[in-house]
């Protein structure tokens, strides 16, 4: 499991499959915010994400937003999908992995997975804990200088792989 290789690409969160997650043994999902649930410059949660959020409670799994993010609007989002939250995280630091999944409730032997649209954050945080990841491709294309610095780097890494649609 290198560390910075997801267990799928997906060109949006939206395609990840709650059952699919269930049989494979997931129980808790961590998620990114900002450009994996939300584009960037919108910080309006769409009707298809709130139904995503509802089938994967539906199915039994358990989501807790994960952010870098401290702005009042992350917590709007938990509010709105009804979800525990961890913010300031310092991703990819393991620390708040690891609360994250215990406000999920995670049991011990349960499986969690990370699904995020950063490599460098999301996915080698996940990875650092032996965590599953998801990388997804972000909803907007304007980002702050240092994370488009990011995206470059994670071409590198992603070399010729695309999102499956």
């Amino acid at each position: 499991m290198p560390l910075l290789a997801p267990d799928d690409y997906l060109s949006s969160v939206l395609l990840v499959d709650p059952e699919a997650l269930r049989a494979q043994g997931v129980r808790v999902v961590l998620l990114d915010i900002d450009n994996t649930l939300v584009p960037r410059d919108t910080h309006v949660l769409s009707a298809e994400t709130k139904e995503w959020v509802g089938r994967l409670k539906d199915c039994g799994l358990r989501p807790c937003l994960l952010s870098n993010n401290w702005h009042r609007v992350v917590f709007a989002y938990a509010d709105e999908l009804d979800v525990p939250i961890v913010y300031k995280a310092m991703k990819p630091l393991p620390f708040a992995y690891l609360r994250a999944v215990r406000k999920a409730g995670r049991v011990k032997g349960e499986k969690a997975v990370m699904i995020g649209d950063q490599i460098f954050t999301d996915i080698l945080g996940a990875r650092i804990l032996r965590l599953g990841a998801i990388l997804v491709t972000p909803q907007a294309t304007r980002d702050l200088w240092y994370t488009l610095l990011l995206r470059r780097l994670e071409q590198l890494v992603l070399g010729d792989r695309q999102p499956r649609e």
